[in-house]
């Protein structure tokens, strides 16, 4: 097994990408701490995929809250001797479909804020335990939104690129004590909503807008603008995610694995 007996804290793992990743990396052997705001989502998630033999925790924790993610982290690392992954793919509804000339700065700024606070904070908590380890991973997540222009996106699209921003800094910081990071870019995910994503919530307004389905502005997307006509699937996000923190991945760090299918290309 990829990861076995290695120690990964998973933020945001009650959501659709969250709950995926968490499967796979339990199916690659780890050892699992699921922390997201929501103890009993946490709690229903665990119990579809563990088999009670000590191996996933859950903790309910406000991610934007340092000093809490720090204290998690610190028992986590007490109590497991060590932290070997470090996994950020907490997700808020934030307002997408506003054109710049109306967007307000406070919608602007929410997803920057938002996604940028707790990407640093996650990875830092993590960061100081792995340093000392001289070893360990960082994951987190963007999307195209990261690269494409485009109205109706600006405040995500900025978070997105600040994302992978910083795990480019990370890498850099990081990478003399054996600590490597990657950023995932998927694109959109038509399961997800079926899962607990946000991202129907994000997605209702442009396909309210041109009057048809989430699930058909979708799939039209994918037919228009991948290579591959399809969307990727969170399995497939979820199995990258074990690669990349396993030590199969040991010489990847600093980059983002494109899983776009296709709608953008490196």
């Amino acid at each position: 097994m990829y990861l076995h007996n290695k120690t990964a804290i998973i933020y945001g793992a009650s959501g659709a990408i969250g709950s995926a990743i968490t499967r796979a990396f339990y199916k690659a052997g780890a050892n699992i701490m699921m922390v997201a705001r929501n103890q009993e989502k946490l709690r229903r998630v665990a119990n579809t995929i563990s088999a009670a033999d000590g191996r996933i925790e859950t903790a309910a924790l406000d991610v934007l809250d340092q000093a809490a993610v720090v204290k998690h982290a610190d028992s986590v690392a007490a109590k497991a001797g060590r932290i070997d992954i470090s996994v950020n793919v907490t997700g808020t509804f934030h307002i997408q479909g506003v054109s710049f000339p109306d967007l307000s700065l406070e919608d602007f700024m929410f997803p920057v804020n938002t996604y940028i606070r707790s990407n640093f904070i996650t990875a830092q908590a993590a960061a100081k335990h792995m340093i000392r380890q001289k070893s360990g991973v960082l994951l987190s997540i963007s999307t195209p939104g990261s690269k494409l222009p485009g109205p109706g996106f600006m405040g995500y699209g900025l978070a997105c690129s600040g994302i992978e921003a910083l795990n480019r800094h990370f890498a850099g910081e990081l990478g003399q004590y054996g600590i490597r990071s990657v950023c995932l870019r998927p694109d959109a995910m038509p399961e997800a909503g079926a899962h607990g994503s946000y991202s129907n919530e994000v997605f209702a307004k442009a396909a309210g807008g041109a009057g048809i389905s989430i699930e058909s502005m979708l799939e039209q997307h994918a037919q228009a603008n991948t290579l591959l006509k399809r969307l990727p699937t969170l399995d497939e996000v979820a199995n990258t995610a074990v690669f990349m923190a396993s030590d199969l991945a040991s010489a990847i760090t600093g980059t983002v694995a494109n899983l776009t299918c296709g709608s953008l290309v490196d």
